[in-house]
């Protein structure tokens, strides 16, 4: 089961976006590529993935490179409709799934469409995401050769068992041989951590740090395990096969892979990622964070753009026209073979939208940018936000120094609970 798409107005069938949009734009602009396959799915996963007998038609293997450069062309006629100003992509991801189930030439072919399409900066950023056992010394030259600057490893763990249990089919052994294919083609490397699986020991998480850093990469990315309801590994849970960890168990291997981490000199720049420097930091995720645009390719992908020329939004709420708002989000059909057929169908593949209204573009804002290390602005937050800033701050959660400096930053124990001190600063 993959996660049900979000509430919202239904998408035109052309995909046609408001007008207001339309205008120039100084925010950057991104686009995600979703690859909706995988060779088997994972007992934690909700994300939208299938394996590939599960499929046919434009949403099989074979034939989905060609299916997304009709959205592709789609989305630059669509944003250009609303007067949307070009600009160059700063960055591209291409996510699942597993991205590298499809031959490294398919993925090249999508990026040279967006290339092609809109322009890509000369700085950009080009990421896919991969399994360890999903590559080749040779499948990493071509994309390198083809554009991709960075690749992002799901290893999740370096012990047998909690991998076992997490169902992830790779050989831990073959982490560090990878890194190195992925490094002497010219990519820069991420490599992806979940901590507290079923049964994975303080030890276990010890040692995947380790292993982690023995191959020097110089970005990580580490995720506490949510068993969303609806997976195989809830139903394990539920029937008592499993047993979850405690929140202090979670808490503690996060305090420990920030300890290790940091001591080997890479800092954290969002709760849950570090960098070793912030050029190796992951500029794609940071635009989400930061509110730029993006649009998303593929089946359940989704988008958003924000009003041209836009502005920080503050609190408290400021007016605009009712038919305007504050930015638009909009996802397209979940299934792939729905998504397909819309785009053979000359129609748009998105299935719903929502107009952000004044508040929830303020809490949007504030929920995602109070996670960076170079925090929120307290300026956005309002007069009234003076006592909960103080409250917060007396509780260790935020970085007294830099509230004085009018910056809300998280504390190591802030982190932690980061979704307590948003509902401090936007109540």
């Amino acid at each position: 089961m993959s996660p049900a798409l979000p509430e919202g107005e239904p998408a035109p069938e052309d995909g046609a976006l408001p007008t207001w949009l339309g205008g120039p734009r100084s925010s950057a602009f991104g686009v995600y590529l979703h690859v909706p396959f995988c060779s088997v799915r994972c007992g934690y996963c909700d994300f939208n993935t299938y394996t590939a007998s599960e499929l046919g038609g434009g949403a099989d293997q074979a034939a989905y490179a060609t299916t997304s450069l009709r959205e592709i062309d789609l989305a630059a006629r669509v944003m250009r409709d609303a007067g949307i100003s070009d600009r160059p992509v700063s960055t591209v991801f291409v996510g699942g799934g597993t991205p590298t189930m499809l031959p490294a030439q398919d993925l090249v072919r999508m990026l040279a469409a967006v290339r092609d399409t809109w322009g890509l900066a000369d700085d950009a950023e080009v990421t896919t995401e991969a399994n360890p056992d999903s590559v080749t010394p040779e499948s990493l030259a071509t994309l390198a050769r083809g554009g991709f600057t960075r690749v992002s490893f799901g290893m999740q763990s370096a012990v047998p068992h909690v991998l076992a249990t997490l169902e992830r089919t790779h050989d831990p052994a073959r982490v560090p041989d990878v890194v190195r294919w992925a490094r002497e083609a010219g990519l820069a490397v991420s490599l992806d951590l979940i901590y507290g699986t079923p049964g994975e020991s303080v030890d276990d998480w010890r040692t995947s740090l380790d292993t982690v850093l023995e191959t020097g990469v110089d970005h990580v990315s580490a995720y506490a395990l949510v068993v969303e309801p609806g997976t195989k590994m809830a139903a394990q849970v539920r029937r008592g096969q499993l047993e979850l960890p405690s929140a202090d168990d979670q808490a503690e291997k996060y305090e420990v892979a920030d300890e290790v981490l940091t001591s080997a000199g890479l800092g954290w720049y969002e709760v849950s990622n570090w960098a070793r420097t912030p050029a190796d930091a992951c500029r794609h995720n940071l635009a989400y964070w930061r509110g730029d645009d993006w649009w998303g390719v593929g089946p359940g992908a989704h988008s958003y753009l924000g009003p041209a020329d836009a502005v920080e939004v503050h609190a408290p709420t400021r007016a605009v026209p009712p038919e305007e708002g504050h930015g638009v989000r909009f996802w397209n059909a979940k299934h792939p073979r729905r998504y397909a057929a819309s785009l053979e169908a000359g129609h748009s593949p998105a299935a719903g939208r929502e107009v952000l209204t004044t508040d929830e573009a303020h809490l949007e804002r504030v929920m995602l940018g109070v996670r960076l290390r170079e925090g929120l602005d307290l300026a956005l937050l309002g007069r009234g936000s003076r006592e909960s800033v103080a409250q917060l701050v007396a509780s260790g959660l935020l970085d007294g120094r830099r509230a004085v400096q009018g910056r809300a930053v998280l504390t190591l124990r802030g982190r932690l609970l980061a979704d307590a001190v948003v509902r401090g600063l936007v109540e």
